[in-house]
């Protein structure tokens, strides 16, 4: 039987529909239609709801349960990364190379995906959301050259994480960890992680039932967070920094 979902108006600032109205399968399907304006997409991830769909389909909002999150205050990189680290010439930076990094997302093959959900639509839409200090990145070099990232978006003092990719092994972990070691530092407990699957349990993924997820995104998301760049608030740092001390 065809899916039958509630099409969103046109004001980017109408109420979704309630989250407990989302299909369980697929997991968490709530509605179609609207557009990826700054307005609409802000409005979505205030209440837990994300854009994912594929070319040549409408656009899909979802807010799946449960939730995988990560805590940024029991977030650890294995023992064996660490022990690479602490050799590592990799830097860490944020908000140096947001375009890069949602292309290099885009490219990135995922096991059991055929293509990509990053449209030229959606690139453009988190371009100008990162334009406007809403959509952020971190990054990960080796010397010049770009060798992992992850991007998403905050509202609040919640964030959102969207998409990561490596080109060198590890790349995608250490911008994880990178991210989560500059959320812990300004006291920002949550990392939404979206949809489970076995990488991202494997680095200390939870999963959180969908309404305490819901009180947790109302709450971070009302606290005071100027959006703007990351530059000027996240210094460059080595990789090896993630690593912790160095063992006796």
């Amino acid at each position: 039987m065809p899916i039958r979902l509630p099409l969103l108006p046109p004001d980017p600032s109408a109420p979704f529909p309630p989250a407990d109205g989302a299909t369980r399968d697929p997991n968490g399907l709530l509605a179609m239609g609207g557009d990826l304006s700054p307005a609409r997409l802000l409005n979505a991830y205030r209440h837990g709801i994300f854009p994912w769909y594929s070319a040549g389909e409408p656009i899909l909002w979802w807010c799946p349960d449960p939730r995988l999150v990560f805590r940024t205050d029991a977030f650890a990189l294995s023992r064996r990364l660490c022990r690479d680290l602490r050799r590592s010439p990799w830097q860490v930076r944020a908000d140096t190379a947001f375009a890069a990094v949602i292309d290099a997302c885009a490219r990135c093959p995922r096991p059991g995906q055929d293509g990509t959900w990053i449209t030229p639509e959606m690139r453009a839409a988190y371009v100008e959301l990162h334009r406007l200090g809403h959509a952020h990145s971190v990054e990960v070099f080796d010397g010049p050259r770009l060798v992992g990232g992850i991007y998403g978006v905050a509202v609040g003092r919640m964030f959102f994480g969207e998409s990561m990719f490596s080109a060198e092994s590890g790349g995608s972990k250490v911008a994880l960890a990178g991210l989560v070691r500059i959320l812990r530092g300004w006291g920002w407990p949550l990392l939404d992680a979206q949809v489970e699957n076995p990488h991202l349990l494997s680095l200390g993924g939870r999963r959180m039932p969908r309404p305490a997820f819901l009180a947790e995104v109302a709450r971070l998301t009302a606290l005071a967070a100027e959006p703007g760049p990351w530059t000027a608030r996240v210094a460059a740092f080595p990789a090896a920094a993630l690593a912790g001390p160095t063992p006796d």
